[in-house]
């Protein structure tokens, strides 16, 4: 099976086999004949299998094809979670329509919106777009969505995590009712696919690997650490392994910040990226992580979606995450499009529990080693045990779906109800945090 084979321009043909693509892969292979047809689409696939080139592709073909000979309205949404996701996204729109005469743009908050503005004025064919920014250029009148032909949800899950659902809600409510909409993402929970329901139409359902599996080349490695001991950890495991390009995650903010500043006094060149962090910060790190600038990039799990870092050789947990799934999500940055990659965990008593559910979810056991001089002695009890146990004092219980107090975003339930989306106010469900992510 070739690109050509699935019924692709030649043109666009053409810009794949200049990024070195010759074969589709599976994803690729089971929607692009459907989203041609212009059906809708609930598609699940493993991080780093082609997902955005899956839903790329056929829309680009599909608005050339359609394209008016002097209006150019937007008729092409992308909506992403992050912004490096936007942005990663929209590189790949650009390198796929390089020789078709379709214009792209990305929009997210975090810097200047006038640039923005000036952009959709001046016409765009498709775009790619976090939310909240979204809303704040239509509310300007900055962008319309009546010609919307295509609509894209990638990575639908996290932005439901985020508490994007409201939103998302309000901008299809501006939408023309006739369109296709296509729900790409790595793993799919219920709530997902309630989500679904109130968006796709007689959807086809794409799926190439078993929800929540993990890439097959990618090695597990669990460590077990004494708490107090895991930066020191961490550093010998960098300096001794001679490791050049690493991605570690946190669970806080402040946690990635502490740990960045320790292993640059180690002689560590590193970096932290986090919802803290200016847009600007956040892309020069990226960028001298990608070339090798920096050795280390230190990240929440804002950075478990979206980054596509090409052979990428390690990603560390220096601590489990609290929500299984996003375990999936944090090594899925390495094992990208059939490299071999490594994920190492840092674990210890505290997050025991943590790492029996990830196994439970993975349905693996995770094997784990103890090193001389870094085991674990520290006594302090599994940390979802000891939440919930002081809950019921009266106390704040920590759902096991997260919380906002240690960076990680809540989980939200999705706000859908039958076909047509509300038209309530703007912003997030209750409780869900003040500040934007987008």
């Amino acid at each position: 099976m070739t690109f050509k084979d699935l019924g692709l321009s030649q043109a666009l043909v053409k810009a794949v086999e200049e990024k070195g693509y010759t074969k589709p892969s599976p994803i690729q292979e089971k929607a692009i004949p459907h989203i041609l047809e212009g059906k809708d689409i609930l598609a699940s696939a493993q991080t780093g299998t082609g997902k955005t080139a899956g839903f790329t592709l056929p829309v680009l073909q599909r608005l050339a094809e359609t394209k008016h000979p002097k209006y150019r309205p937007l008729r092409a949404l992308v909506l992403t979670p992050t912004r490096e996701l936007a942005a990663q996204v929209h590189d790949n729109v650009r390198e796929y329509s390089k020789y078709v005469d379709i214009k792209s743009a990305v929009v997210f908050g975090g810097v200047n919106a006038k640039p923005q503005i000036a952009t959709l004025r001046s016409g765009v064919d498709i775009l790619v777009a976090t939310p909240g920014r979204l809303l704040d250029l239509h509310d300007q009148k900055a962008v319309s969505f009546k010609r919307i032909d295509v609509l894209i949800l990638d990575e639908a899950d996290r932005m439901l995590d985020m508490g994007f659902v409201r939103d998302i809600n309000k901008i299809i409510s501006f939408m023309p009712t006739k369109r296709q909409n296509l729900m790409f993402s790595a793993t799919f929970s219920k709530d997902i696919k309630k989500l679904a329901e109130g968006i796709l139409r007689n959807p086809v359902s794409v799926e190439t690997a078993p929800q929540n599996s993990t890439a097959k080349k990618v090695t597990h490695k669990v460590y077990k650490v004494d708490k107090k001991k895991k930066t020191e950890f961490t550093i010998k495991l960098i300096k001794d392994n001679n490791w050049k390009q690493i991605l570690i995650f946190t669970r806080t903010k402040h946690g990635a910040n502490k740990l960045t500043e320790k292993l640059i006094k180690s002689g560590i060149s590193a970096a932290a990226i986090h919802g803290n962090k200016s847009q600007g910060a956040r892309t020069k790190a990226l960028k001298n992580f990608k070339d090798n600038s920096i050795k280390v990039l230190v990240a929440t799990d804002i950075a478990a979606r979206g980054l596509d870092i090409p052979l990428l050789p390690h990603v560390v947990n220096y601590e489990l995450p609290n929500v299984p799934e996003d375990y999936v999500h944090r090594i899925g940055r390495t094992g990208r499009a059939g490299a071999a990659g490594e994920a190492i965990s840092l674990v210890c008593s505290e997050e025991v529990e943590y790492q029996n559910e990830i196994e439970k979810l993975l349905k693996e056991k995770l094997k784990s080693t103890i090193v001389e001089g870094f085991e674990p002695t520290d006594t302090a009890p599994p940390k979802r045990a000891a939440t919930q146990s002081k809950g019921s004092f009266g106390k704040k219980k920590r759902s096991s779906k997260g919380g906002s107090s240690n960076g990680n975003t809540p989980k939200r339930k999705p706000h859908f109800k039958g076909n047509k989306p509300s038209t309530s106010g703007r912003g997030r469900s209750s409780g869900a945090p003040k500040k934007r992510h987008d």
